[in-house]
């Protein structure tokens, strides 16, 4: 049923049980799977700052070397964890994206019949300010999406 998995994670302890989730269930179905992260575009507004605050300085390559050294480590540490669980795991980075669209266009691209993720189950006024990805994941992906609370 569910032949290809992608697990999407920030890295964070927290996307972590999202990890988890998904390589076991990969597991006991015998399916591939694939872990993402997606390194979001920097804003504008806080590239102009940094440009002015440093001029003659490239603060753009600053902030891709980071981003491109953060989605290594947090796909180096999904990586082994798979192999510590016995799931073989293709790791992709998305880079200047949004995380949802992100998320989605991996999955679609790579014909994944299954997405997995972590949601915080935040409510009300909370999720109205910080948004929810996984909401996001979940209103606008055409393949089912296993919510790992």
């Amino acid at each position: 049923m569910y032949s290809h998995i992608l697990i999407a994670t920030d890295g964070s302890e927290f996307a972590n049980n999202g990890l988890d989730h998904g390589l076991a269930l990969a597991k006991a179905l015998g399916s591939r799977a694939t872990i993402v992260t997606v390194t979001e575009p920097w804003h504008t507004l806080e590239l102009a700052r940094e440009i002015q605050a440093h001029p003659g300085r490239n603060p753009l390559d600053d902030f891709e070397k980071a981003a491109a050294a953060a989605a290594e480590r947090t796909l180096n540490a999904a990586a082994a964890t798979a192999a510590k669980n016995g799931v073989a795991a293709e790791t992709v980075h998305i880079h200047g994206e949004h995380p949802a669209p992100g998320i989605i266009k991996a999955a679609e691209d790579r014909g994944c019949s299954l997405i997995v993720m972590a949601s915080h189950g935040r409510r009300g006024l909370q999720r109205l300010m910080l948004g929810s990805q996984a909401a996001e994941v979940v209103a606008h992906s055409k393949i089912p999406v296993l919510i790992i609370r």
